[in-house]
């Protein structure tokens, strides 16, 4: 059962992080990989929300399965952002490389702690 919940959570998981790359990526024409970021971004505000949710007793473990490991390892990915974090630095682009590695970390933390945060006022 819980191989089926993280397989499930993957399987929506992993078409939604093509879908928010699609369409953010579609709305700005830059090399900057807008949509592998707000994929990511999204992915750790809802693993701080679910977090959060846990500390509290309020996400039991079938949900982190689902949402945790299946959903939101689908959702995020670390080797899409290195690789196009490479591929800026290769095509000369090594301040916008630079930028998407600082603002990643950055913000990524920075979701993650507002979704723990809002996830302990709601249920703690």
């Amino acid at each position: 059962m819980r191989f089926l919940l993280v397989v499930v959570g993957g399987a929506v998981g992993a078409p939604l992080r093509y879908v928010i790359d699609r369409a953010v990526q579609a709305r700005h024409d830059t090399t900057f990989p807008w949509g592998t970021f707000a994929a990511n971004i999204t992915g750790s505000l809802v693993l701080g929300v679910l977090t959060g949710a846990a500390l509290a007793g309020a996400a039991p473990e079938s949900v982190q399965l689902l949402l945790g490991t299946g959903l939101c390892g689908a959702l995020t990915t670390y080797s899409t952002f290195s690789y196009e974090t490479l591929r800026l630095a290769e095509s000369g682009a090594r301040f916008l490389a630079a930028v998407n590695v600082v603002a990643s970390i950055v913000a990524g933390l920075g979701a993650v702690f507002v979704g723990l945060t809002f996830a302990q006022a709601a249920f703690g």
